[in-house]
């Protein structure tokens, strides 16, 4: 059976919301968790690059909840993100993209490396740096990167009949307002 394209969409972007809830109930554990070290509030901008892309059917999930802000809204300078307001707060932060989510948590994921062994890579923002080494956190007190992307690769995937195009935020806006 082919989906309508109307149907085809509607149904990716009910699951990135699916898959950005399950991603926030985690984030949320692993924040308390870490609340003691973790200094990212409201203001703190250092993850909020003007180089982030997204998945297309997340610039959809955007273009879906803030057409006014992407038709005559104006973007932060650049150097850093386009959706950030004059006080450095996220003016899309309900509906901001997967990547945005687990900024500044301790990060595990795996890696191969040149002699073809796996090797399990761990960082953490150096402002929440302060408290135990993340190489000595359980593993379960990391943020792992992979199941999620590759959830997310499979959601644009199915939408976009296989096109793994990706968008750079400050793109959405409207050239001719800005």
């Amino acid at each position: 059976m082919v989906r309508k394209p109307e149907k085809q969409g509607r149904t990716a972007l009910n699951a990135v919301t699916k898959l950005y809830r399950e991603v926030d109930g985690l984030v949320n554990r692993l924040s308390r968790t870490h609340a003691d070290r973790l200094t990212c509030r409201i203001g703190c901008i250092s993850c909020c690059l003007d180089s982030i892309t997204v998945f297309e059917i997340e610039a959809n999930n955007i273009r879906k909840h803030y057409p006014e802000l992407l038709k005559s809204g104006t973007q932060h300078q650049e150097g850093a993100c386009a959706f950030l307001d004059a006080a450095g707060t996220c003016r899309i932060y309900e509906h901001r993209p997967y990547v945005c989510r687990s900024q500044g948590l301790p990060l595990r994921w795996i890696q191969e490396i040149e002699d073809g062994r796996v090797v399990e890579m761990r960082d953490i923002c150096p402002l929440n740096e302060e408290g135990s080494p993340v190489a000595t956190l359980d593993a379960g007190e990391c943020w792992t990167i992979g199941p999620f992307e590759e959830q997310l690769s499979s959601i644009q995937h199915d939408a976009s009949d296989g096109l793994m195009k990706r968008v750079v935020l400050r793109d959405l806006f409207d050239k001719k307002n800005n």
